[in-house]
């Protein structure tokens, strides 16, 4: 087995999004080489209501996935096609835009006023960009979580791990979205196909994740000096997004209060990206022709 050194570590930054939601965006609207087949990955987490409320009203998407994982409070939702619901805490949306869609998510906070949550892109392939759209909601009893001996804990979303698959089928980029709880100082090894594109998202505790293929991304260990002379690695706390380079398996030692962190990784499409907003095309000539369509009211009609 290889270890998957650690490519880039940054944090996600403050952001402002939809009709004025303050959230952190780890990735997005950038060069997409490294995460490819995902696009953006926000984490929408706050305590005050207004700074969330306003939502995202009405907005189109084309060409990608949407994945919403809610961790505390409710998002309700409806779109253009007459559909309706509500996520809770626990629940996935995975919404296939495909050849076009109208969408609006309203967060709503706990009985706290605390809201959290995350939300993925992921890109699809020319051949299904104008797929029709369609959803899967899946509420987070049916979200399998598989206890190793040592008590690590998976929480299961979309592909296969540990002998168990998670609800979410039929994504075209293949995704492993996984939600890992490591306890306090243990290291544990998490295979990951050495075809993918992985990161990893760090929303709760610390710890340090093993190698380090750019000498520069190695951090002081939150861990304690006994570590100094262990391998490259980096430390990593809340809000930390870590990008893996080629290998086989993500090792990770949690810190003195665990760790928790997303594990999310897909096989790279390795096509052309152009992209307005929401809205992800192959070409600019196809992205100009979705703008026109939005314009003159027939981007719902294909």
């Amino acid at each position: 087995m290889s270890i998957r050194p650690v490519k880039r570590m940054s944090e996600a930054m403050p952001h402002i999004e939809g009709a004025g939601v303050h959230l952190r965006r780890a990735f997005g609207f950038g060069d997409t080489k490294e995460t490819d087949p995902f696009l953006l990955f926000d984490d929408f987490r706050n305590d005050n209501p207004d700074d969330y409320r306003a939502g995202f009203p009405w907005h189109p998407h084309r060409g990608i996935e949407t994945i919403t994982y809610v961790l505390a409070g409710k998002v309700e939702h409806g779109d253009s096609l007459g559909n309706k619901g509500s996520l809770g805490a626990g629940d996935v949306q995975w919404m296939t835009a495909g050849s076009g869609i109208m969408h609006q998510e309203m967060p709503e906070g706990d009985p706290a006023g605390k809201m959290h949550g995350f939300q993925l892109w992921a890109n699809l392939p020319a051949s299904l960009k104008m797929t029709p759209p369609r959803y899967q909601d899946v509420s987070s009893g049916d979200i399998p979580t598989v206890v190793d001996d040592d008590g690590t804990a998976a929480r299961i979303v979309c592909g296969e791990f540990w002998g168990t698959r998670g609800p979410v089928d039929g994504i075209s980029a293949d995704p492993i979205y996984l939600d890992i709880s490591v306890p306090p100082g243990l290291t544990k090894r998490l295979p990951v196909d050495t075809y993918r594109h992985a990161f990893a998202y760090v929303f709760d505790g610390d710890g340090r994740f093993h190698g380090a293929s750019d000498p520069q991304a190695v951090r002081t260990d939150p861990i304690g000096p006994e570590h100094m002379d262990d391998p490259p690695y980096v430390a990593a706390g809340d809000r930390s997004l870590i990008l893996f380079d080629r290998g086989d398996e993500v090792v990770v030692t949690a810190g003195e209060h665990g760790i928790r962190f997303l594990l999310v990784s897909g096989a790279p499409l390795q096509e052309p990206v152009a992209w307005y907003g929401p809205i992800v095309m192959n070409t600019h000539a196809e992205l100009q022709q979705a703008i026109s369509q939005l314009r003159d009211g027939t981007f719902l009609e294909q």
